[in-house]
């Protein structure tokens, strides 16, 4: 590896403190957005839940993910990273000890529904590790901080069936998901007190307006418009989800309410859109402050079949090795976990082959390698080894992560003072993803299911085809209104 992005990530000082940091805090955002999935089964016969109802589980945790992502990016612009970390960790900690104690399906429902929200947490770190590091290091150190913090679903699949076995009985599970829960209360503090935003001396960028993302031409507008209508058609798959046609958990009236708040929602949303970005639309944007937003929307569509297939296969696979091959829940959850894990080496690796060898290049390489991997995975079977099946499980797993790290080598080289809403809006189209999948997952066998997602990557592949390779500079203005340019390549 090159001087130029080698990084030591034994030290704990300067830039790597603050990377440290910075994924912990993502790992204890991730584990206890995953602290139920290796604990379903006991869940599920503790409150007498239905496979509906699990399914629904899966869902709604992903759900919030959508509009906080973008919420979340909007504040990180505006407040800096430091400040919204700490509030998110310790916000979370609370309907974590709710779903721990919860005594219905209904009290789970809502639980996991605002658990969702700390799925936030990747886009805050995305934001801070780019102000610490140039972009010669930005991929390889990204991929770091997401794998690492993505390690945290492998860990609640690791640790937490054992820790609901040590603490005993028919409440271990609750146990196991509360001690999650003080974790990301403690963690909080630590936070605060030990990070900051930026390197001394150096300027945090903010947007000129907050509440919608900046486009730099018409064009973009629109095509800016039209990205969003997933996100609000997501969501609204989740209500039709929740409404007699799928779990019963709201009555029709209530779905077909949710349905007219969406449509009007999108229309503020809309409306807000232009208020931000109406100077920008009245008059040609001087071509030095300009980016194209169809690299947001390709990076929105690669997440959406990298990050949403990782978040459906995490929370389904630990039952699927369960049920496929009669496991215990702890086997299980530990065999299930090679597909998390792969996070520590593979995202980092994303971002280092991107760095080295081109960002559209390895982009590109490694959806077409997640989508041959879960067409391998599709054929898995119970007459299958159990060690074949894991090794084509990790292989697929490699890409899977691998092409995340290779999408968020590219969201910091877009815009240097909206980075934060280019993650939450990538970042949003991963949960879109997860959501989509998961939804299919109710309809058809896990092995249709795989199939499926195989069949979407390639889709996407053709899309990330037309990515511009980030090369030049990106130039931001400073308070006293200088012009600074900061190198790509």
């Amino acid at each position: 590896m090159s001087d130029a992005i080698r990084l030591n990530i034994f030290s704990f000082t300067g830039k790597m403190r603050i990377l440290h940091l910075s994924w912990i805090a993502f790992f204890i955002s991730f584990l206890i957005w995953f602290n139920h999935a290796p604990l379903l089964g006991a869940i599920k016969n503790s409150l007498g839940m239905t496979n509906q109802e699990v399914n629904t589980l899966l869902i709604l945790n992903v759900a919030l993910t959508i509009p906080a992502r973008i919420i979340i990016g909007m504040l990180v612009d505006k407040f800096g990273p430091r400040v919204v970390y700490t509030a998110l960790l310790f916000c979370a900690s609370f309907p974590c000890f709710l779903f721990a104690w919860a005594e219905s399906f209904e009290q789970l429902a809502i639980a996991r529904f605002f658990l969702g929200g700390i799925g936030a947490g990747f886009v805050i770190g995305i934001r801070m590790v780019s102000e610490w590091f140039p972009a010669k290091q930005v991929g390889v150190a990204e991929g770091i901080y997401g794998g690492w913090g993505n390690f945290g679903s492998a860990a609640a699949a690791m640790f937490l069936p054992a820790l609901a076995l040590l603490f005993g009985g028919d409440n271990g599970w609750r146990y196991a998901i509360g001690a999650t829960g003080l974790l990301s209360l403690f963690y909080a503090f630590i936070y605060y007190n030990t990070v900051s935003d930026t390197p001394k001396g150096s300027t945090y960028f903010k947007p000129n307006k907050c509440g919608a993302l900046e486009v730099t031409s018409r064009g973009d507008f629109f095509f800016y418009l039209a990205m969003k209508l997933p996100m609000f058609a997501a969501l609204a798959l989740l209500a039709w989800k929740l409404s007699p046609a799928g779990v019963a958990l709201l009555p029709a009236q209530v779905v077909h309410l949710l349905y007219l708040c969406l449509l009007v929602l999108y229309g503020v949303d809309c409306y807000r859109s232009w208020v931000v970005n109406r100077v920008n639309l009245a008059a040609p944007v001087p071509e030095i402050h300009r980016y194209r937003f169809k690299q947001v929307a390709i990076l929105s569509i690669a997440y959406f079949v990298t990050f949403g297939s990782e978040l459906a296969v995490v929370s389904m696979l630990p039952l699927f090795f369960t049920n496929t091959f009669a496991l215990t829940p702890v086997v299980a959850g530990l065999l299930a976990a090679c597909f998390p894990v792969m996070n520590l080496f593979a995202r980092p690796g994303g971002g280092w082959l991107s760095d080295r060898f081109g960002r559209r290049k390895t982009l590109a390489l490694m959806i077409g390698g997640l989508a041959m991997g879960f067409f391998a995975m599709g054929g898995i079977t119970s007459q299958w080894p159990v060690p074949v099946a894991v090794l084509v499980t990790v292989v697929c797993s490699f890409f899977v992560q691998a092409g995340a790290g290779a999408v968020f080598a590219v969201v910091p080289l877009v815009k240097r003072r909206i980075t934060g809403q280019v993650a939450g809006m990538t970042g949003a189209y991963g949960n879109v993803g997860a959501l989509s999948f998961l939804a299919v997952l109710s309809f058809v066998e896990p092995q249709t299911f795989f199939m499926v997602i195989g069949a979407v990557a390639l889709l996407s592949l053709l899309v990330v085809q037309f990515l511009d390779e980030p090369e030049g500079s990106m130039a931001e203005v400073l308070p006293d209104g200088t012009v600074h340019m900061i190198e790509m390549a």
